[in-house]
């Protein structure tokens, strides 16, 4: 399956085979150059390593959320520099969310940027990171706060990826397949909220339908001017609740943080907007049966409400949500005042 990203690159479903590499032969680079991580370099290089010209350069960097800062970007460019990578060379990016969002950021900022290719490996940049053109790193314990938007050449999804995944690292791709559905169709909401068992849903179905949302959303709004930042549901309290943990034996996976995230941002929508009390428990319902509950520290709520205070989205002082009217219909630019963030917490808190 090809979905079409504007004029500018497309998106390939489906099992990665020689007629893509002949594809990126015929751009004519003057080299290629692959950016691994250290679980990818193990487990998925091997599925495509035999397409690539021998000698080509393959650059490892540390695996994880800690590991995506200036530091690892300024080890990566040195490596860059080293193999003798040039303007017309291409990049590789074979790795989930945290790889294809650093390396992709230190391609385009290398030399002033080159090209790069995205080969996700998780189900999270599968259906997320890997469509859009967001890129970028942590800074100052805010994620995601240094970057650029830059299309890559091509992105290519197999699923046959997701079978080096341990079951945790599934269960948080799939978060976002739910907040898609949550901000966008009802219909497939609907479809979703059977899902019970990951292990034995039909990838090949869900994840088409997933990226098609987003690539939807990013072509109408490309720099998150206005509708793309539906996209953030869940993510204002998700990412301060994921940057607190980040560092402690507790540490939420990025979906897990954001499936907490819905379910405070669907209760905040039951007040500052039109969700229904019935909406909001079957959301409810359907997150806990799938992530389960982890409480967030009272003594915490100070440290999260600056984090998001820090967060890119707010386009002033005060803190900016996602809120939904009802599944399947979003509404960006909504704020809310800290004592009902606040409120929020102790709600979520109680449902445990």
């Amino acid at each position: 399956m090809t979905l079409q990203v504007a004029d500018s690159y497309q998106i390939e479903i489906g099992s990665i085979t020689q007629k893509h590499f002949d594809w990126l032969r015929g751009k004519e680079y003057a080299g290629w150059i692959v950016f691994a991580d250290d679980n990818t370099v193990i487990d998925c290089l091997p599925l495509i390593e035999h397409y690539l010209p021998e000698g080509t350069p393959v650059v490892v960097a540390p695996e994880g959320e800690l590991n995506k800062h200036l530091g690892t970007c300024q080890e990566l460019w040195e490596a860059m520099f080293e193999a003798g990578v040039g303007r017309r060379w291409c990049a590789i990016c074979l790795g989930g969310g945290v790889l294809e969002d650093m390396s992709g950021f230190v391609a385009s900022t290398y030399k002033r940027g080159i090209d790069f290719l995205q080969i996700p490996t998780t189900l999270l940049s599968m259906v997320d990171s890997s469509v859009g053109g967001k890129l970028g790193i942590d800074f100052n314990h805010v994620k995601n706060s240094i970057g650029v938007f830059n299309d890559p050449v091509a992105v290519w999804i197999d699923p046959a990826f997701l079978k080096t995944l341990s079951a945790r690292e599934v269960r948080s791709g799939y978060g976002e397949i739910v907040k898609h559905a949550l901000i966008a169709d009802r219909e497939q909401w609907e479809a979703v909220k059977t899902i019970t068992k990951l292990e034995e849903v039909d990838w090949s179905t869900i994840i088409p339908a997933s990226v098609n949302i987003k690539r939807e959303v990013v072509l109408e709004d490309p720099f998150e001017k206005g509708l793309r930042k539906s996209l953030n549901f869940g993510h204002t309290i998700g990412h301060a609740i994921e940057s607190f943990w980040l560092e402690t034996e507790d540490r939420l996976f990025h979906g897990e943080a954001v499936a907490a995230g819905m379910i405070m941002e669907s209760w905040l929508s039951t007040q500052l907007d039109s969700l229904s009390g019935d909406d909001l428990e079957e959301i409810t319902t359907y997150l806990l049966k799938i992530y389960g509950h982890q409480a967030v520290p009272e003594s915490a709520f100070g440290q999260l409400l600056t984090l998001m205070r820090q967060d890119k989205k707010n386009e002033d002082s005060r803190i900016n949500f996602t809120l939904l009217s009802a599944p399947g219909s979003a509404r960006v630019n909504a704020t809310a005042e800290p004592d009902m963030i606040v409120a929020a917490l102790r709600w979520y808190n109680g449902l445990g």
